[in-house]
């Protein structure tokens, strides 16, 4: 689709927009990836005062955010590992980009949600909860943090790609390590939802 068409569309809810002080949140797979088309979007809704959110990894280079971000009101940001490491072993790249990306998004002052899926036996130990939390609390633009259980809803699309899923065993966390990782966040006065 072209970025007039998309409007065309968007523009017939504006009315809702502006009783519901909604607007757009642009999300993917990965919409940094398309960084022109994404700022000539965000560029058009602001040119019409309409609410824009990126939901995004962060894992974009730097020169590409400076483009859009200045068209870009709110981003709900998925920071999947704090540790480095275990970020490339989780996604097969660094989490380099995406921390930085956080704290490009604290200097320009852009609201955030981050949001962390807790799946077992990878993105739930004690320590690396705590350097999260440390890592979110020295953050100041961070208006809310989720805790998202994994689930295994979409291990049938891998199967019918004929693609090997690696999380198939893992199972759902239980409602008591929800719990317990909440309550690591609730040492640092991070509320989570």
């Amino acid at each position: 689709m072209t970025v007039d068409a998309i409007m065309e569309d968007v523009r017939r809810y504006k009315p809702y927009f502006r009783f519901s002080k909604g607007g757009i949140t642009v999300s993917g797979g990965e919409p940094t990836m398309q960084h022109d088309f994404l700022t000539a979007l965000l560029r058009s809704c602001k040119e019409e005062e309409i609410h824009t959110c990126l939901d995004t990894s962060g894992y974009c280079d730097e020169t590409k955010a400076e483009q859009f971000l200045p068209f870009t009101d709110m981003v709900l940001l998925d920071i999947k590992h704090i540790d480095d490491e275990k970020h490339r072993r989780l996604t097969g790249v660094s989490n380099e980009k995406i921390l930085k990306f956080a704290k490009i998004l604290e200097e320009k002052n852009i609201p955030v949600w981050i949001r962390h899926v807790v799946v077992p036996g990878y993105t739930d130990d004690d320590q690396d909860i705590e350097k999260l939390c440390q890592f979110i609390q020295g953050l100041k633009n961070v208006e809310k943090v989720e805790l998202l259980p994994y689930h295994a809803m979409g291990v049938h699309k891998w199967e019918s790609l004929g693609l090997n899923y690696e999380l198939q065993d893992v199972q759902s966390p239980t409602p008591e390590l929800m719990e317990k990782i909440k309550n690591i966040f609730s040492k640092y006065n991070i509320h989570v939802s």
